[in-house]
């Protein structure tokens, strides 16, 4: 059995979705692009797949729903570590007959369980495990590209109106008491002192403010489930769609000019924040923007954000958004783009960016992408070494560039309960903060001209590199993700820290503290 017992489980979910479906191997195969022989090796366990997209496919085919496409995945990923690096299954194996037919059987309860294994899993991994230090970078040049200050953005969990001291170029409001139910906790009760105090000291700070929709107010919708957060608001939408209309409506009217941009839920593939359909949220997508472009048309109406995209079933929202025409309601469209841990490397972001990219091109997409976020498990996890926090922090904003995302959003700012803290409110910013700050400078008034990363860019094997230009004169940035390379600099180097290593002999040691190097 390929994949040990990970295997066995995902080749018994494979084969009862199979019969459930009632279609034969043949007729799967058909639907799925694969030979009939090949579909009966996976559902048999004779071989898994080296990519999870045949898999999908079949699943697909047999229509599995979401839950049983996460629980799929997982095994998938656990099926594929345990058997090592084996290749995909032939496309022209031997026949194999068609197996006597047997009764369905019910597999809600096994998907339950499945899902369960999965998360008791994931939460008893240490955070000193080491994680694989192969990235996938192409290699892109385009036309020169202005990188703002405003991609430099951070997630506020703060009320108290005090902004970051260390030059990010954008500030976003979530988990800083700007909720829904925290604003209007009674039906045409607004509280608004709590936003009055962070709009106002982000206008004094000069950064641009995105304002974040969700946490539906329980008189809004009684009956909904809760959301992830303890303070009586919902996960559902508002029974009536009046009510949304007329709170958004209040927003605009009261912060007209500023507030920058509207986030137009959290999280919206997620049963915690969101528990409606897709066209439901597609509808309040489109009656908000319409509102906000009456009331401020100078304003940036970003879709909701969507998450846990490494998740095929998550993704499957983001796409059944874009089929029914949501993002064309917006100027931007909100991603939760990281690591799957933040002591994993930045870099490790890409893979996913690919697959939001994928998701994007299968569907009426967007090009103007936002990461908005992280998961909202981040708070759990262990913190990370300050040193590698530091290089960490400044990496995530480069790998976001590399992605091609139009602005980032690092998640926190204000609070010291997450494994990379840049600045607690009121405190001193940390050594990530600095790094941040400084990658910002360095950055400031540049166009992004390209990416790319190893001998396919002409550059040792682990390094990374993007160049830019700002008034006639290119320059560089340059980083090692695992140990170091040497690379060729006959001008000046700078290091996050400020210092400037010697370079005499016309190169200089590269390490995953990224380097600012100048003709």
């Amino acid at each position: 059995m390929a994949g040990g017992g990970h295997g066995r489980a995902l080749a018994e979910l494979l084969e009862g979705l199979k019969r459930r479906s009632g279609h034969s191997y043949e007729r799967i195969g058909a639907k799925a692009h694969l030979s009939r022989s090949t579909v009966h090796r996976y559902c048999s366990g004779a071989s898994v797949p080296a990519a999870f997209g045949p898999l999908e496919r079949i699943a697909t085919a047999c229509d599995a729903g979401r839950d049983e496409l996460s629980a799929l995945f997982r095994l998938w990923e656990r099926a594929d570590a345990a058997r090592g690096d084996v290749a995909s299954a032939p496309s022209t194996p031997a026949p194999v007959p068609e197996p006597k037919a047997r009764h369905p059987i019910g597999w809600w309860p096994l998907v339950a369980s499945l899902v369960m294994v999965t998360l008791v899993g994931a939460s008893a991994v240490p955070a000193a495990e080491p994680v694989a230090r192969t990235f996938h970078a192409p290699m892109w040049t385009d036309l020169p590209a202005p990188v703002g200050n405003e991609f430099f953005g951070v997630t506020a969990n703060s009320e108290t109106g005090l902004m970051p001291s260390f030059g990010v170029g954008a500030v976003r409001l979530w988990d800083s008491g700007t909720r829904w139910q925290n604003l209007e906790p009674e039906r045409g009760g607004a509280q608004w002192s709590t936003l009055d105090r962070l709009v106002d000291g982000a206008g004094r700070a000069g950064l641009p403010v995105l304002f974040v929709f969700g946490g539906t107010p329980g008189w809004a919708a009684p009956g909904g489930p809760p959301s992830a957060y303890p303070d009586g608001s919902r996960a559902a939408p508002p029974d009536d769609l009046a009510d949304w209309d007329t709170f958004v409506g209040k927003v605009v009217e009261r912060y007209r000019g500023r507030i920058e941009s509207y986030e137009l839920w959290d999280m919206a593939n997620h049963p915690k924040y969101f528990t409606g359909p897709v066209e439901r949220l597609v509808e309040m997508v489109r009656r908000a923007s319409r509102i906000i472009r009456a009331g401020d048309p100078g304003a940036v109406v970003v879709c909701p954000s969507m998450g846990q995209l490494g998740d095929p079933a998550a993704r499957l929202v983001l796409e059944r958004f874009g089929e029914l025409r949501g993002y064309e309601s917006c100027d931007a469209a909100a991603v939760k783009l990281h690591p799957g841990r933040m002591a994993d490397p930045p870099e490790t972001m890409l893979a996913l960016a690919d697959e939001v990219e994928r998701s994007f091109h299968r569907t009426n997409g967007h090009a103007n992408l936002w990461s908005t976020g992280t998961d909202f498990d981040v708070p759990l996890q262990p913190p990370v070494d300050p040193a590698l926090a530091a290089d960490y922090a400044a990496r995530f904003f480069l790998t976001g560039l590399y992605a091609r995302f139009k602005r980032m959003y690092f998640y926190n700012w204000g609070s010291d309960r997450v494994p990379i803290v840049l600045q607690p409110a009121g405190g001193p910013p940390t050594r990530a903060a600095a790094h941040v700050g400084r990658l910002g400078r360095w950055l400031d008034g540049a166009k992004i001209r390209s990416c790319g990363a190893g001998t396919r860019a002409g550059l040792p094997e682990n390094l990374w590199q993007c160049r830019f230009e700002r008034d006639g004169e290119e320059f560089r940035i340059a980083w090692a993700p695992a140990g170091a390379a040497r690379l060729s600099a006959p001008g000046t180097v700078e290091l996050l820290d400020g210092t400037r290593p010697e370079n005499g002999s016309g190169s200089v040691e590269i390490t995953g503290s990224p380097a600012l190097l100048k003709p």
